[in-house]
């Protein structure tokens, strides 16, 4: 490939794009988590997140989170293209407010679980989850 000012405009641009798409996941998950809790602090504990360490494949990766007092919880996977996982809700009578189901990860990433407890406070949980083979394209 001969090197001109075109080529190597072409590899900059495509090299800034790759750089910045990890900001721009990133700042999405942001403004899910800031529009769920009305830009509140979210405090630990009261959550528990369980994920797997290391998934096989990250098609199919099995998650459960537990939240006792919750009305609402909310699941991201900070680096899927689309982070926004799952919302739970529940209601007065729900016997338990807790949820289990699988998501699929892009690639080793962070799993972020926030609770809206009854009484107007949020607390979160996140979880590691290692990908060994990516299920977002990946």
């Amino acid at each position: 490939m001969e090197l001109t000012r075109r080529n190597l405009l072409a590899v900059g641009f495509g090299a800034a794009t790759v750089a910045a798409l990890p900001m721009r996941v990133l700042a999405a998950a942001e403004e899910q988590i800031n529009a769920f809790t009305g830009g509140a602090e979210a405090g630990e504990g009261g959550i528990t997140l369980t994920a797997p360490e290391i998934a096989e494949n990250g098609n199919t990766v099995p998650i459960s989170v537990d939240a006792p007092g919750a009305a609402e919880i909310l699941i991201l996977a900070l680096g899927n293209p689309t982070p926004g996982v799952a919302k739970f809700t529940f209601g007065p009578a729900a016997a338990s407010q807790s949820a289990s189901t699988r998501i699929r990860l892009a690639g080793t990433q962070d799993v972020v679980a926030i609770a809206k407890m009854g009484d107007g406070s949020f607390v979160k949980a996140s979880s590691t989850v290692k990908v060994t083979i990516g299920g977002c394209g990946g």
